[in-house]
């Protein structure tokens, strides 16, 4: 599955839209990531555990999107689009949106 986020993609030819196609995740950070993350935010620095949480459902919301196409018959994704939100009363959550247009290209 070619997955990009420019809309053409080089050297194939699009015979066949398909449609949008989605990839939501949400996911909690739990309390000992929330503890050390906490420490880093006090003492300065990267928080590696937030990022790779992050990269984490990033990477599950285009796995997701990418299974949708295949249902539809698609074999490529273009025009991706990503969106991260932080949600939760104490912000602890964090939702990955991806969207992108299913599309059939020449083999």
């Amino acid at each position: 599955m070619i997955i990009t986020t420019t809309n053409t993609i080089e050297g194939k030819r699009i015979v066949e839209y398909k449609g949008l196609v989605f990839g939501e995740v949400v996911s909690g950070v739990n309390f000992i990531k929330d503890f050390f993350a906490g420490w880093t935010d006090t003492l300065g620095g990267r928080s590696s555990t937030y990022e790779s949480e992050a990269q984490d459902a990033r990477d599950d919301a285009v796995k997701e999107m990418a299974k949708r196409a295949e249902k539809m018959g698609a074999n490529a994704i273009i025009g991706v689009e990503l969106d991260y939100q932080i949600l939760g009363e104490k912000n602890g959550m964090i939702m990955v949106n991806v969207i992108g247009t299913a599309v059939r290209v020449e083999d």
